[in-house]
């Protein structure tokens, strides 16, 4: 799950991680009075859940409070887009107006979990601000990182390691040592997944201060964290993917043009790439998992269908625990219900096969099936209008 940067920072500055002074608003005249308290100069942030903000203009300092008045009406209501929302872009609900602060360098400083590791991971870099994608991309020379043993934690060795690989003096490294502790421990106290401060300024006056933040926590552990829980905000949810969540379908949205329907991550994943190999492009990761139902499969057709995006459906099934032939009864139930015009591709292997292949091709509905992952992407890449490699496909099956 993840939160608006006003409330990360809340969140971090009851551990004792420096914060400028601001106030989240939903109002113009908010914004302006906020400025009128603060009686200086203030920067004015739109706040919706992607990065990006500051390249997408986002990110304005307003000397009056007339300007930020101007300023956040301008942002509220709008639908914003970065590079990391795509086209479909975020509703501004929120405005963060906080001092502005002087600033003498920016730092990058997040903590992640190496999944291949298993452990926790402190990353640093003293290219901080909206440059560290470009910064991470050039190799590790860039980033600095130490690995967390889990059963250990962070030791003081390793902030203060990270603090001298930036450069900094020893009274500097101590107070960022200080940071990074701070930041470890929400993240192990919160079950984060990301904890990152981007940029952590160091300020003219010598002290830190997170000028932006961003937390992503494990949906998994929310169960114990009902006050995060309660920080989120649905207006910044794909639509499609919480329609999903509510029918417990694994969805997220891609920028390719077929729409995808698959039992098991690992095959979706596969599915995916057999996709690109014809050219094509996958619309999205659709995994109905192990306990679908002629509904659950119905409601998942009806979002695949909905997205405007999508030229063409593939259905691909192993059944198992999920029979084909439920699989069968959900997709042509969808089909009829909705007068479903786009071309629907089947592929279905397992138990039960033979009755989900009569239900499709007694439906009386255009479906197209096929016997193999092969044949699905070939006939995918014709339907779709793209070439197919078929040097690449003569290793698939």
């Amino acid at each position: 799950m993840k939160i608006h940067e006003f409330q990360a920072k809340k969140l971090l500055s009851a551990y004792a991680i420096p914060i400028p002074e601001g106030r989240a608003v939903r109002t113009a005249e908010e914004a302006s009075a906020f400025a009128k308290h603060l009686g200086r100069p203030v920067v004015v942030k739109v706040q919706i859940h992607a990065g990006g903000r500051g390249k997408a203009d986002g990110v304005k300092k307003a000397a009056t409070p007339e300007e930020a008045e101007g300023i956040a009406s301008h942002f509220l209501g709008s639908l914003f887009v970065t590079e990391q929302t795509g086209r479909a872009g975020r509703v501004v609900s929120w405005i963060l107006a906080e001092e502005e602060c002087s600033v003498a360098q920016e730092f990058y400083v997040s903590i992640t979990i190496d999944r291949k590791e298993a452990c926790s991971v402190l990353l640093a870099s003293s290219a901080g601000g909206m440059e560290i994608e470009r910064t991470a991309h050039k190799g590790a020379d860039g980033v600095a990182m130490e690995r967390i043993d889990p059963t250990i934690g962070l030791r003081p060795f390793q902030a203060s390691r990270i603090g001298f690989s930036l450069g900094l003096d020893p009274p500097t490294v101590r107070q960022l040592s200080g940071v990074i502790h701070n930041l470890y421990r929400f993240f192990t106290d919160k079950d984060c997944s990301l904890a990152e401060i981007n940029p952590l300024a160091l300020l003219e006056s010598g002290e830190f201060t997170a000028l932006d933040a961003k937390l992503t926590f494990d949906d998994n552990a929310l169960f114990r964290h009902p006050d995060i829980a309660s920080l989120r905000d649905p207006s910044q949810d794909d639509p499609r993917e919480a329609e999903a969540a509510r029918h417990n379908l694994n969805y997220i949205k891609l920028d390719g043009s077929v729409g995808c329907m698959v039992n098991g991550a690992g095959l979706a994943m596969a599915t995916m790439d057999l996709i690109k190999l014809a050219g094509s492009a996958p619309a999205n990761f659709l995994d109905i998992g192990g306990g679908a139902t002629v509904e659950t499969v119905r409601e998942g057709m009806k979002i695949l269908a909905a997205d405007r995006d999508v030229k063409a459906i593939f259905v691909n099934i192993f059944g198992g625990i999920v029979r084909c032939d439920v699989v069968a009864h959900g997709v042509a139930a969808a089909a009829r219900e909705l007068d479903i015009s786009l071309p629907v591709v089947v592929r279905i292997e397992g138990t039960n096969v033979e009755a989900g292949r009569s239900i499709l091709a007694s439906c009386g509905l255009n479906f197209v099936s096929v016997p193999s992952m092969k044949a699905a992407a070939e006939k995918l890449g014709e339907l779709v209008k793209q070439p197919v490699y078929k040097t690449e496909l003569s290793q698939q099956e």
